[in-house]
C-alpha cells in the first residue's frame, strides 16, 4: 500500500522538515495550476514520468513553464535510447500516485530505488519549490535544501542538470 499524504507529512516531520500546504481544486495541467492554486511564491513543478527501452525509469522534475525536448532528453538523462511516458500502472507501482499527481514526493514509495530522479538546474535556483503532496488537490512548499534532504532520506540520489530549453 503506497504512503498517504498523512504518511508523507509524518515522514517530513520526523526529518525535522517544515513545509506549508495550500488546498485547492484538483489540478491536472499547468494551466489549471496557474489558474486555481492561488498565489504561492517559489518555483512550481512539472513532472515527467519516463521509461526507456531497457525499462529504466526516470522522474524528471522541471519548472512549470519549462520546455523539454522529449526526442533528445535521453541523451541528457542517461537513458538507453529514446524515452516514453511510463504507464499509469507503473506510476502507481513505483511512486504510489495517479496521473495528474506525479510528484518528487512520490519517491517515498519507491523503496526499491528503481526511479532515477533528475531535477532541472533552473528549477533548483528557487529557494522554495512547490510540489503536490501525493495528491493534486494541494500544493506543498518546501525549501530547496529540505527537498534535497527528503530525497536523500528516501534513498535516492538526485541528478541536477539542465534539461529544459
Amino acid at each position: 500500500m503506497p504512503a498517504t499524504e498523512d504518511d508523507l507529512f509524518a515522514f517530513l516531520k520526523e526529518l525535522g522538515i517544515v513545509t506549508s500546504t495550500v488546498r485547492h481544486p484538483a489540478l491536472f495541467t499547468v494551466a489549471d495550476s496557474q489558474a486555481l492554486r492561488g498565489d504561492i511564491d517559489g518555483g512550481h513543478t512539472k513532472n515527467l514520468f519516463l521509461k526507456d527501452k531497457k525499462d529504466n525509469v526516470f522522474l524528471v522534475t522541471v519548472g512549470e513553464e519549462a520546455s523539454v525536448d522529449l526526442k533528445q532528453i535521453h541523451h541528457r538523462i542517461g537513458a538507453s535510447g529514446r524515452v516514453s511516458f511510463g504507464n499509469p500502472e507503473l506510476l502507481m507501482e513505483l511512486l504510489g500516485v495517479v496521473p495528474g499527481s506525479v510528484t518528487v514526493f512520490g519517491l517515498i514509495n519507491d523503496t526499491a530505488g528503481r526511479v532515477k530522479l533528475v531535477l532541472d538546474a533552473a528549477l533548483m535556483e528557487h529557494e522554495v519549490i512547490n510540489v503536490h503532496p501525493l495528491t493534486n488537490e494541494a500544493t506543498t512548499s518546501i525549501s530547496r535544501k529540505d527537498l534535497i534532504e527528503f530525497i536523500h532520506a528516501t534513498g535516492h540520489q538526485p541528478t541536477i542538470l539542465k534539461v529544459s530549453a
